[in-house]
């Protein structure tokens, strides 16, 4: 179970409306739209997702991570967070 329960129901809210924005553009593209606006749509579904990730990296830290520390090595437990946030950064 994933660390951010608590907020299961906000996320899932916004990654709908992403969704929506996502197919927004999917017709804008096919409607032949001035790039300017497509551009910024892609780039409020981009803010959008950085927004839902760092929700969850957050909920992330103070739930799994917590609990790891405690029950496991604290070297093991650094590497593997190392590890997320970089492929989450790229």
């Amino acid at each position: 179970m994933g660390s951010y329960t608590d907020e299961k129901e906000a996320i899932l809210k916004r990654l709908k409306r992403i969704e929506g924005q996502v197919k927004g553009i999917y017709k804008m593209v096919n409607e032949d739209r001035y790039c300017n606006d497509i551009l910024i749509q892609i780039a409020a579904v981009r803010s959008a997702i950085n927004k839902v990730g760092g929700i969850v990296l957050e909920n992330h830290l103070k739930g799994c991570i917590k609990n790891s520390l405690h029950n496991n090595d604290e070297d093991e437990v650094i590497d593997e967070l190392i590890n997320t946030m970089l492929k989450f950064m790229k």
